[in-house]
Order: C-alpha cells, then structure tokens, then sequence
C-alpha cells in the first residue's frame, strides 16, 4: 500500500464508524469532520457503495447505513482507550445513580474488544486518574436514565418536586433538555402547572413517574432558552 493511499483508508474507515454511530450524516458534517470538500465526501460514499456497504441517500437529508447492518467493531488507539478510562472516572463522581451504572456497563462493553495488552493499561490508567468533587461518591438522584428517555419520546413526566425552600407541588411536564452545572444535574422543562419552561434539579425530584401521554415538540432550542430565560 502506498503512502498516499493511506489517509483516504482512515477516513473511508473513519466514515463508516460514524455513519453507524448517527441516525443521519450530511456531507457537510463529515467534510468538516475530515477537513475535506463535500465533493471529496461524495467521492468516498460512492466508493463504500461500490465496496458492498449499504448506504442509504435521503435527498437533502443526508447518508444512512442500513438498518440492522453492522460491521464488527473498529480497534481502539491506545489514545482513544485512554480517554474512554478517563470519561469512566469522571461519570463515576456524578450524583446520578442511573447514569454512573449505565456508562459504567456500556465502557466494560467497549472495553471487552480492546486488545489484550490494552486491558492492562487501562486497570493501571483507571487507579491514577483522580477528579476532585463529591469525595464520598454520594449520589442524590436515580432519574437521568428515565429522564433522558422521557425527552427522546416526547412523554410527560408526572413528578412531585421539592424546591429550595423545601416547597413541594405536584407538576406534569414535557421534558426538553439537561444540563449541568456545579456539580447538579438541571432539568429544562415546559412546566404546565406555570405554562412556561423551567429548570429542576434532578436531585429535587422526589418522585417520577412517565406518563402514557405524548407531546408535541416546542419550537424551542437551547440557544433560544439560554438566550431568553437564563440572561
């Protein structure tokens, strides 16, 4: 294989990794994901194509890998291993319960196909990386899980909620997004008892229970919220 032949394998390699990470991928993102024209995209498409990878092209939409097709799994740089072990031990010092179990068993997936001499790297890796913060590992909600799958379905969310000054009300809600800040998970959601967006703390959410219901989506983004609730 010659030299010059070998950054388009990576990418053509690379290209087939996110295709079947995403629901959709335009050229653009990749082009710029690859520092390369869209037309050089194009190019490789219609080369996995010819290859046998069954590319779907959704006019003005983007690429799309097959539904049910997938290719064994890529090997990982000793790099990108590195900074799986380090996501691991940021994950487990925040307060959610659902979500420290949940990366913990997706990474010991992810870490059954590294190669051999990786595992040993990464249990030595793992007990010299140290994040400051939540010292006693407690953790004060079990909700992100439910959360997040609420907010993919668009399903109301019953929930009674205690606020800062120990106020308790019962609310239902259309989950919109999450952020965190200071250590807390946030809740950003369209509040129906106040008929506006609001943000909870996850850990003030005493009890949670999903609804049946399903609502329609806000014209809503996380830029406009930011721009118009939090300045």
């Amino acid at each position: 294989m010659e030299e010059k032949d070998k950054p388009r394998i990576s990418r053509l390699t690379a290209i087939i990794t996110q295709l079947q990470s995403k629901r959709i991928v335009t050229a653009k993102y990749l082009a710029e994901r690859h520092k390369v024209s869209v037309r050089t995209i194009y190019r490789d498409i219609r080369t996995l194509e010819k290859s046998g990878i069954p590319i779907i092209t959704e006019e003005g939409k983007g690429y799309s890998i097959m539904e049910g097709y997938h290719l064994p799994p890529v090997l990982f740089t000793e790099d990108e291993a590195n900074a799986l072990i380090t996501v691991e031990q940021l994950v487990i010092k925040n307060k959610d319960q659902s979500f420290s179990e949940n990366v913990t068993s997706a990474i010991e997936k992810i870490k059954s196909i590294l190669r051999y001499s990786q595992k040993g790297n990464i249990d030595l890796l793992a007990d010299r990386i140290y994040f400051g913060g939540n010292h006693k590992g407690e953790k004060s909600s079990n909700n992100l899980m439910q959360i997040q799958s609420a907010i993919i379905h668009f399903q109301i969310l019953k929930i009674e909620y205690r606020s800062s000054e120990k106020k308790r009300t019962n609310r239902n809600i259309e989950p919109f997004a999450v952020y965190s800040i200071n250590e807390n998970f946030l809740l950003i959601a369209f509040c129906r008892l106040r008929k506006d967006f609001r943000a909870f703390r996850i850990d003030f959410i005493e009890t949670l229970v999903p609804q049946n219901e399903r609502f329609t989506p806000h014209n809503m983004t996380l830029q406009k919220y930011f721009k118009n609730y939090v300045q």
